[in-house]
């Protein structure tokens, strides 16, 4: 079942997202992530990468924030 009331906030960030999420995936040894079947990788391998996703998303927002600020 796909969801699709998900919206980017920015969509022009599409590509850029993809490469992150590549980019952690191999970091996280997930080799050819980008050509396997997300369905067949368990929820566990795809919390990781989305999680880490997360993090380093915030780490950038919050240094961004930092900067603004001084």
């Amino acid at each position: 079942m796909t969801n699709t009331n998900n919206k980017k906030a920015v969509p022009q960030a599409k590509q850029a997202l993809n490469q992150m999420k590549l980019e952690i995936a191999n970091e996280l040894g997930m080799q050819n992530y980008q050509e396997a079947d997300k369905g067949n990788l368990t929820a566990r391998e795809n919390g990781y990468v989305g999680g880490y996703m997360t993090k380093k998303l915030v780490e950038m927002a919050e240094q961004q924030m930092a900067g603004k600020q001084q």
